[in-house]
């Protein structure tokens, strides 16, 4: 499954608990007839996926939907749901800088 948007948030990675854990937030806009922002959470060594991305860009991203279940003391049991990103796709074009020296300009036949 993909959501596609563009980035209005990236959160700082953050390490929870003493083994490490690490977790990321990323919120998207969606682009339809009534945008929505999503929350995304991206765990472990996905929290580097984000690093090359900004504010402003158009991407889309592979989800998984997760859920579980708590008992809280009193014994009753709630449900949560999260939004796991695994794979981010830019819609933008990487552009790249050619070599523009003066000894090759000059070889050019026109």
């Amino acid at each position: 499954m993909n959501i596609r948007g563009q980035i209005k948030l990236i959160g700082e990675t953050k390490v929870l608990g003493a083994n490490g854990f690490r977790k990321r937030d990323l919120v998207i806009t969606t682009k339809e007839k009534y945008p929505q922002d999503i929350l995304l959470e991206f765990v472990q060594e996905k929290t580097e996926l984000l690093d090359r991305y900004n504010t402003g860009d158009e991407i889309s991203v592979a989800i998984n939907l997760r859920g579980r279940a708590y008992t809280d003391p009193q014994g009753q049991t709630k449900y949560f749901n999260s939004i796991q990103g695994w794979k981010i796709d830019s819609d933008v074009a990487e552009v790249t800088t050619a070599d523009h020296s003066p000894d090759r300009d000059e070889d050019l036949p026109f």
